[in-house]
């Protein structure tokens, strides 16, 4: 949901939206010699895929580009195998791995992807047996942006044959925020603060040129593909950019195989054909599903939507019923953007598909039970007050499992109050902004085994604006590349807990967990369980402050930080910079302090610089801390950079059980104890080595 700025009124401009900017560590980008740009991506000299252990007939299956013994037991559970490109057999060529923003590689799964051109390859062994597969892959913009299309051959074994037709009309966004889908636009505001010049450029004589495209983000998209029969384990799958293809080059970043049930069949029920639908998607079928959520009501009836895609270009309002489809895979309703006549009372200018709840003034909506369908949306472009998300409103005492989410400007929205939502093994992909967000007064709910990937804000949010939640819980779900902000972040509340989650390859201004006094949230009460967790390739460059974060940062922005927070169990492995991070901005440095942070049992392994960077006020205790090839001092600790005589205005307090380090010896050695000032304001980076399993 985030993006943070030295502009306070920038900030003010996003606590509408959420958002995030990035660039990983040049050091690392340097190190590999691969920075991809835009329009022609530059070739790894020489190198091809499967050089790092794969190869045909060796699958190498990933979660979130790791070794799946390193996160047993935490991510979601779901029911694909995800291999990466680069370590398939390829004629093409590994790019990255670099995580400097504005690169393909750097919003690629682990960092690191295979370029195609016409005629070339990359080809993966199935590690069991599969009748569905999945892409993730980037081609080019148009000159003029809005996307072209372009084929991609896929063969099985050699013989089961058939086309994806991919296309970049969802992707490539440009410029600031709120970005721009045009690669020659000026810039959107002129009189904001930019890293590129260090300046504001409308109050800057000469006045500063930036190069065009601005800012390019937003590359990758994913489709989804039926095969039509199972294949078994070994048979090998060929993705082929073909020749004479519209796109002078393909990436491919991944595949996701798996074996998909046969449709589901709901016999007694509302079936959405017997009043209208029609399963083509040539004709509408909004009216069609009022009409059987109607009748479904009256009866006590489920609503059936059986295989088929769907037309539908508006809110279908949901109270009181159940709906279900025959699978993701089956079922797909899918819609246009349409741009209203007049903007809407809630500021919205466009509607398209989704499933709504009433607005939590009209009493929200309650018993609603959504199952076993995808939602297509056709949203190109971020505008913040548009309601075009796949799921919104207030949804109390209601469940939402299985649905496939993609195109959407929020996966899911909810604005409260409301409680007792459950969200369970759900898919949501390739949107503009948030993942999912709960937003103001949601209580008791819960969201598990939920993947989320690409999403152009925070993946999973709570945001407290001004009336807070309460006694939700984030439970092993999977959050991968979010392009902007972080991948699970907590913004106010009271009694919240994440637990169990995998998050990886955030890319910018933002990180794998946030803990924020922003947005105009209400403050942080009782306890915050942050537990089991691990993160992967976070830590990232913020652009704006040019500093690195950490995997976990906690920011004092509106006011102190002043919970019980329990951070227990979490591993933080293959860190761009810091694993932990406290800091406020600098305007405020002098009034808000983070206190009450408790670290215990946690494992980290590898970091660019430090394993704690302080930059506020206040006190966090330590306790089992196990660190290993850390790149700089264990504790930056630069407090409110005042640099009293008396030491730092942050205190470390060792518990014991701290152990490991790396260059510079110990990560915390008495020295440091309790506040020493350490500070480096950018010490140099040392990229860590791959993360192994813990002895």
């Amino acid at each position: 949901m985030s993006r943070y700025s030295t502009d306070g009124d920038a900030e003010r401009v996003r606590s509408r939206a959420r958002r995030p900017v990035r660039t990983a560590a040049a050091v690392t980008a340097a190190a590999a010699g691969l920075v991809l740009g835009l329009g022609s991506p530059a070739p790894a000299a020489g190198v091809q895929a499967g050089a790092q252990g794969g190869g045909a007939g060796t699958p190498v299956v990933t979660r979130a580009g790791l070794d799946p013994a390193l996160v047993a037991g935490r991510g979601a559970a779901v029911d694909f195998a995800e291999q990466e490109a680069e370590n398939a057999s390829t004629n093409g060529t590994v790019i990255g791995p670099d995580r400097t923003a504005y690169t393909l590689p750097s919003e690629a799964s682990g960092r690191t992807a295979v370029r195609l051109k016409p005629g070339e390859h990359v080809e993966f062994t199935l590690p069991r047996a599969a009748n569905a597969l999945t892409v993730r892959y980037s081609i080019p913009d148009a000159p003029r942006g809005g996307g072209i299309t372009a084929p991609l051959d896929v063969s099985v074994d050699g013989r089961h044959r058939s086309t994806m037709t991919l296309t970049s009309q969802y992707s490539w966004l440009y410029n600031q925020y709120p970005f721009s889908n045009d690669p020659q636009a000026d810039l959107l505001h002129p009189d904001w603060w930019i890293t590129e010049c260090g300046c504001v450029p409308a109050a800057t004589t000469p006045t500063p040129v930036v190069d065009k495209p601005f800012r390019p983000s937003h590359f990758y998209d994913e489709q989804r593909l039926l095969l039509g029969k199972r294949y078994e384990a070994g048979d090998t799958v060929r993705l082929t950019a073909p020749p004479g293809s519209a796109a002078a080059w393909t990436v491919i970043d991944l595949l996701d195989t798996q074996l998909v049930a046969a449709p589901h069949i709901e016999l007694r029920a509302a079936n959405v054909l017997a009043f209208g639908a029609d399963p083509t998607g040539r004709r509408d079928a909004g009216d069609a599903f009022d009409r059987a959520i109607a009748y479904a009501k009256k009866r006590h009836l489920k609503v059936y939507l059986p295989p088929g895609t769907y037309q539908v270009n508006r809110h279908i309002v949901v109270d009181d019923v159940t709906i279900v489809g025959a699978g993701n895979w089956y079922t797909v309703v899918k819609g246009h953007q349409v741009t209203l006549d007049t903007p809407a009372p809630d500021g919205s200018v466009h509607t398209g598909v989704g499933f709504y709840g009433k607005d939590a003034a009209d009493g929200g909506s309650h018993d609603v039970h959504l199952s076993g369908f995808a939602v297509e949306g056709d949203v190109r472009e971020r505008v913040d007050t548009d309601q075009v998300n796949a799921i919104g409103g207030a949804l109390s005492d209601s469940t939402i499992d299985g649905l496939y989410l993609h195109h959407t400007k929020v996966g899911m929205w909810f604005d409260g109050p409301m409680t007792r939502l459950r969200i369970t093994r759900n898919v949501i992909a390739d949107q503009i902004a948030d993942g999912l967000n709960f937003h103001t007064g949601v209580t008791d709910s819960t969201v598990s085994d939920t993947f989320v990937r690409n999403s152009g804000d925070d993946g999973l949010a709570m945001w407290s604006e001004k009336t807070g939640n309460a006694r939700n819980v984030f439970s092993h779900n999977t959050v991968q590349t979010p392009v902007l902000a972080n991948g699970i972040a907590l913004y106010g509340g009271t009694d919240n807990k994440v637990t169990g989650n995998l998050i990886a390859d955030p890319i910018r201004e933002g990180s794998a967990i946030q803990v924020g006094s922003r947005f105009g949230a209400e403050p942080f009460g009782g306890h915050l369980w942050i537990t089991d967790n691990t993160t992967v390739r976070s830590g990232p460059f913020e652009l704006n402050w040019k500093i690195g974060l950490g995997a976990i940062w906690f920011y004092a922005l509106e006011r102190d930080i002043d919970a019980d927070i329990q951070v227990t169990g979490d591993h933080f492995l293959d860190n761009t910079y810091n694993a932990v991070m406290l800091v406020s901005d600098f305007p405020v440095k002098d009034k808000y302090a983070i206190r009450g942070v408790h670290f215990k049992d946690i494992r980290v392994d590898g970091t660019g610089t430090s394993v704690l960077s302080a930059r506020s006020a206040g006190s966090a205790s330590f306790e089992n801390v196990d660190a290993r090839n850390v790149g700089a001092v264990g504790i930056n600790n630069c407090g409110s950079f005042n640099f009293p005589s008396t030491g730092s205005e942050f205190a470390v307090q060792d518990l014991g059980g701290n152990d490991g380090g790396g260059t510079t010896g110990a990560w915390m050695a008495s020295w440091e104890l309790p506040n020493t000032i350490t500070c480096d304001d950018r010490p140099p980076v040392v990229a860590p080595p791959a993360p192994t399993p813990w002895p």
